[in-house]
This record gives C-alpha cells, structure tokens and sequence, in this order.
C-alpha cells in the first residue's frame, strides 16, 4: 500500500501559508485598535498543526498517484475551510460553527454568500480576512484547474492540459514552475485592480478588498450595499473589466507571455463567454427598457451591463435588487448561473467550454440523422475531439443538473420555501453568492436559514468548486481498490 505523506506533507504546506496568511488581518486589528487577538490565535493553532504535518510526514522523494491526488484535493480544501474558520469563531462577533464554517467555505471557493449581516459595522480585519480567504481560493483553482484536474479527467478539463507528459509522476516540478508564473500574473492583475479602484474613489482599504474579490470572482464586499455602494459607474467598469479578465482561462495568460499573442482573440471558449456576454446584455437590456417607464437608456444598459456580467461569473456582486424586476430576470439569472466563466478561470459554473462542447454533440447528432454513413471529425481550439471526451463533457452536465436537483430536494426538507431552495442549490453548486426572494436574494443573506441548510450549502460550494467528481468519486470503494 502506497504512503499518503505527500499528501499530508502538502496539506501541512498550505496550512502554514493560511496561517501565515492571518497575520495580515492582525495586522489590521493591531492599527485599528480593535480590542481582539483572534487572529493570532487562529494564525498559531493553524501555522502548529501545519508544521506539525510537515515534520511527521518527511520523505526523501515526494510523489502523488491518482488516488492521492484525488484526496489531496478533496481534503485540502475541507481542511483550509476548517481552520479558515477559526478566525470568526474566536473574534468578538458572535458566529455559531455552522456560521463560521459556511462563512469560510464561501470564502475559500470564492461564493461570496455571507452570514453577516452588518458589513457596514463589521470589523475590517474580518472583512479583509474574507477577502484573503477569496483571493487564496481564486489561484488556487486556477492552478488546480490546469495542472490537477486535467491529470484526472474530469469533465472534459484535460483539454486545458499543460505541454509535457500527463502523468501523476510530473505533477509536483510542473505545478511549482507553473504556479510561480500564475501567482504573479494573479498579483499583478490584482494590484492593478486595485490602484483603479482607489484612483475612481475607494479608499485604500476598500480599494485592496474589493481588487482581491474582483479578480477572484468571489464578490465579498466591505459594504451591505456591496458594489452598490460607491454609486459609481467608473467603479461598475472597472470591476466588470477585472471580473472579465478573471474568467477567462489563466492558461491564456501563459501562453501569451510564452509568445502567442493572438491567443485571447483566437480562444473559441473566450470568443464564447464574449458572445454569451453580448447577448445576456442585450436581452437583459431590452427587458429593463420595455418594463422601466422611468429609468433612462443609458441607466437601463449600465444596470445590464453590469449585473449579468456579475452573475455569469459568479462574482455575485449586485447595484440592485434584481429580484424586484420581475419574474423574468429570475429565470434569466438564475440560468446565468449555471452557465459560468470559462474553465481554468476563477470563474465557476458548467463551464462556456461544456456549453459549447454540448451544442456540437447536438449538431453532429442531428448532422448523423440526415447522413447516417457520415464520418464527422471534431475539433475544438485546433484539438481534435474524441468520443471519450464528449462522454465526459455530457455526463458533467447531467451530474452537475441532477446534483443540483438533489441540492434542492434537501434543502426543500429543512423548510426552506421554493424559490430560496432552488436558487440556493443553483448559487452554492456555482460559486455565484447572492440567490434569489427576500431571505438571500441580493438584499438578503444566509444568516436565518437553518443550520442544517448551511451544512448542505457548504457541501455542495466544494462539489461545485472542485468539479463534482473529484469530490463524489472518493465514495466509491472500487477507486480505491485500482
């Protein structure tokens, strides 16, 4: 039997960066005089029992088989929830473990649905601690979507694979020297999203929380109003130009800097996600004009503008109440949900690459009926297709929909109404945030519904977040057994 220390011996690695992570937040509760040191707390009980699995889990070679690689997924993230909870269970405010947990989790997988009711009274080294948790979910997806997920296949992500052998062996060397160029191109676009937030009005602090949700596609805000607040057009273009830049696939930043310079005018699935954007706005426009007598043109396309491009990626940050403009937009965004960003983004969702995938599975079928003798190639991004491949592409979607359903059912049973169950389910399964009606439509929050119903929401924010099977396949013993 294979020894799990690398495993381990990784998860102690991450814990320490979490824990050195909170020092940051302290910091913060040290200027503002906040009367509080539980982020020392929580930094030293996490940075001990990290090191404590880096020392007992040394080896003179590290190495990761598909069994493990599988676990070191699924328990990374769990376990970074967990002690990213720490900091709200010791800090003054009052948070239950149901809370602080599901409060951590929409964090680390960058949701963005919230407990808290009070943002605008809420200490700053909490709301800078949320978006830290957000900011560290965003690379850490965006790496393991290229060089984690691809290894195993799931959902059709092996398409985003890295040049080099595709191997469990290779996995530690690629995902250090990969990293290192993400990171930095996830720090600079950070920083950039930041200095325009702060040059159109944010105050440095608003300015630094807000960049590190924008490109995360998390949607934590500092204000009750969230992005609402600031009442600025220039911010809404600012933050749906950083949102953009954080859905589409990292893997195009590296291969811009690599030399390809065409690439984000040649990527199929950004031509998509573009065309997606274009058509929502418009729909959502036209919408707006035909039942809004007293808002002018340009407040209608700002409005469109800026709340689809929000939804679509998760972000979930609002200006508006859309739950009050009709029955309509509820459908509308709740289908926007479930679509997404792009894959190997910080975006979640099915994925616009799935999307696509699926209308050429439907057109070729068609195409297979009126020419049963017919050999039909496919090629997706230059990348011929195969049938394997779209076999995992429509089971993901099959999944993710009947796992949502089942989401729902559940929540439905701890006495949830309809529109709250479904939209919850649809919101945590793809990392949007905000749901739909009065207990947590955009003006709402999660902190009323039971406790039970958090626990299922958390669950199903890490299904979505990790691709559903790199979750559910560790159920099942045979996978174990090979």
């Amino acid at each position: 039997m294979s020894s799990n220390k690398t495993v381990f011996f990784l998860i102690g690695v991450l814990l320490t960066i979490l824990g050195s992570s909170m020092l940051i937040p302290y910091s913060i509760q040290l200027l503002t005089q906040e009367n509080s040191h539980s982020f020392i707390g929580a930094s030293f009980i996490t940075i001990f029992i990290g090191i404590l699995f880096i020392l007992s889990n040394l080896e003179k070679q590290f190495k990761l088989n598909l069994q493990q690689t599988f676990l070191f997924s699924a328990l990374a993230w769990f376990l970074i929830a967990a002690f990213g909870s720490l900091p709200f269970l010791l800090s003054p405010i009052p948070f239950s473990i149901s809370e602080a947990f599901f409060e951590s989790m929409s964090g680390i997988t960058t949701t963005g649905a919230t407990v808290i009711t009070n943002l605008d009274e809420t200490p700053k080294s909490i709301l800078l601690w949320r978006a830290i948790m957000q900011w560290l979910g965003g690379i850490g997806i965006i790496v393991m979507a290229i060089t984690i997920l691809p290894l195993l296949k799931v959902g059709g992500m092996q398409l985003f694979k890295m040049e080099g052998p595709l191997s469990t062996e290779k996995i530690l060397p690629r995902t250090l020297e990969v990293a290192t160029i993400l990171i930095l191109t996830y720090f600079v676009l950070t920083s950039l999203c930041a200095f325009f937030y702060w040059l159109f009005g944010m105050s440095v602090f608003d300015s630094i929380a807000h960049s590190m949700t924008t490109i995360a596609t998390g949607g934590f805000s500092t204000h009750n109003d969230s992005i609402g607040f600031f009442s600025s057009s220039n911010i809404e273009i600012v933050a749906s130009i950083f949102i953009i830049l954080g859905s589409i696939p990292f893997i195009s930043y590296l291969k811009f800097i690599k030399g390809n310079r065409k690439i984000f005018i040649e990527d199929i699935q950004i031509k998509g996600m573009i065309n997606i954007l274009c058509l929502s706005i418009i729909i959502m426009f036209v919408y707006l004009f035909v039942i809004s007598d007293e808002t002018s043109i340009l407040e209608n396309l700002r409005i469109s503008f800026f709340n689809v491009i929000s939804i679509l990626s998760g972000t979930g940050y609002v200006t508006d109440d859309f739950g009050l403009w009709g029955k309509f937009s509820l459908i509308f965004f709740l289908f926007l949900m479930f679509i997404g960003g792009c894959a190997g983004s910080t975006a979640c969702g099915i994925k616009i690459f799935r999307l696509q995938m699926l209308l050429v599975f439907l057109k070729n079928q068609i195409k297979k009926l009126i020419s049963p003798n017919s050999i039909i190639i496919v090629k997706y991004n230059n990348q011929k297709i195969s049938e394997d491949f779209m076999k995992s592409v429509i089971t993901f979607i099959f999944s993710f929909l009947l796992i949502f359903f089942i989401i729902a059912l559940m929540l439905s049973l701890t006495g949830l109404d309809f529109l709250t169950a479904i939209s919850g389910a649809a919101s945590a399964i793809s990392n949007v945030g905000p749901g739909l009606g009065d207990i947590i439509g955009p003006d709402g929050n999660y902190k009323n519904i039971p406790d039970v119903s958090k626990w299922i929401l958390a669950f199903g924010m890490l299904l979505g977040r990790l691709e559903l099977f790199a979750i559910l396949v560790l159920f099942f013993p045979s996978f174990w057994r090979n």
